[in-house]
């Protein structure tokens, strides 16, 4: 013990690796002085070694209340961690196991019996997520599903809206889901790209729109050239700052029941809000826009995804403005034979067509009510 008084208090000095803490114990008796000082040489040696504060009994619930805490949980998180608490809330992380993995996927599937393993994947790799960061974070020793592995997945075709169903669409699409809509078409954005896009990236000078709120690797931001279509849309409402799209004046956070409720009007297939990104990357392809080119307008930066020619493969802002001539091209084309055979086909007058452009050319003047997203 290296105890010392001062004027009557007691006093330690304590070397760690070298490095010497002198404090006050703050007390006059010496057995109370000798274990503050126990106490703090320990609590300096675990700070030295970074020794984590592990919580063995920390519940999934509390453990996922830590994460959002942190402001680390996305929209995607959140969604998935509905159905993923109401089963593991209150079990300790530390009695995780493929047992209970299992009857999580059972019962999911009880629930609901045309629920597919992609979905039940989609929850348990949130679930993976949550158990890394807290062995990352010193909250539990280590993750007890570090190595799940997930139902493997069977690869299903995805949809791909044609020019009729797009403007079917668009004839039954409130105002503010119609300008996202015409947006993902366009520019292939990710449904949070779009909603969080602010009008301080978008350059009218110029006919481009400065994508910065990635989900890619790193958060990389990219350069989409806007198609005039977009062009015409985005200068119809400008605003010189703030968030682009929005109900009202407030931001749009989610349009899943304004989605499904459009799709429900037209009386489509079902569709994904996520298919229009698709339909957009192979609108381009079949416009014969290069894979390469592609790629960095849609923004895919999974390494998986790449061959080692794309290392030396520079794209430049002419090649991203030629793409997206091709597109226009290619959609005006479309337009025109949709028109050749709309004309061809005997017209109805009880019948509701679309036009090219997507407007309602019906005689019904009931118009569809504006709802929230």
């Amino acid at each position: 013990m290296s105890l010392y008084k001062r004027n009557s208090v007691w006093w330690y000095s304590i070397f760690v690796h070298g490095e010497r803490v002198c404090e006050s114990a703050g007390t006059s008796n010496r057995r109370k002085a000798e274990r503050i000082e126990a106490a703090r040489r320990e609590e300096l040696e675990n700070k030295r070694h970074r020794l984590p504060n592990i919580d063995p009994d920390i519940t999934v619930g509390a453990t996922a209340a830590r994460f959002i805490a942190e402001g680390l949980a996305t929209p995607y998180h959140l969604d998935r961690l509905k159905h993923v608490l109401s089963f593991f809330a209150e079990i300790p992380i530390r009695d995780l196991n493929r047992s209970l993995v299992r009857k999580y996927r059972q019962e999911r599937h009880a629930e609901n019996n045309a629920l597919k393993p992609a979905t039940v994947n989609r929850d348990l790799s949130v679930l993976r997520r949550l158990c890394n960061w807290a062995a990352d974070d010193g909250i539990i020793p280590a993750s007890p599903l570090g190595r799940l592995r997930l139902e493997r997945e069977r690869r299903t075709k995805r949809p791909v809206m044609s020019v009729r169903e797009e403007n079917l669409l668009m004839a039954h699409a409130p105002v503010h889901l119609q300008r996202i809509i015409l947006c993902a078409l366009d520019t292939a954005m990710r449904r949070g790209e779009i909603l969080g896009q602010r009008w301080e990236d978008v350059d009218f000078d110029n006919r481009l729109l400065h994508v910065t709120r990635s989900k890619t690797a790193q958060g990389e931001s990219r350069i989409v050239p806007l198609t005039s279509r977009v062009y015409e849309m985005l200068r119809s409402f400008r605003k010189d700052s703030g968030i682009v799209f929005t109900y009202g004046s407030n931001p749009i956070k989610i349009v899943k029941t304004s989605w499904a409720a459009s799709l429900r009007r037209s009386g489509l297939r079902h569709f994904r809000f996520h298919d229009l990104r698709h339909t957009a990357n192979s609108r381009m392809m079949l416009a014969g826009v290069m894979q390469e080119i592609r790629r960095e307008i849609v923004g895919h930066s999974s390494q998986h995804s790449r061959d080692v020619n794309d290392r030396y493969t520079q794209i430049g802002l002419a090649e991203l403005k030629d793409a997206i001539r091709k597109l226009e091209v290619w959609l005006d084309a479309q337009a025109r034979l949709l028109e050749q055979a709309d004309a061809a086909a005997p017209s109805s007058p009880s019948t509701t067509q679309p036009s090219a452009d997507g407007k309602d050319i019906s005689n019904d003047e009931n118009q569809h009510p504006t709802h929230p997203a």
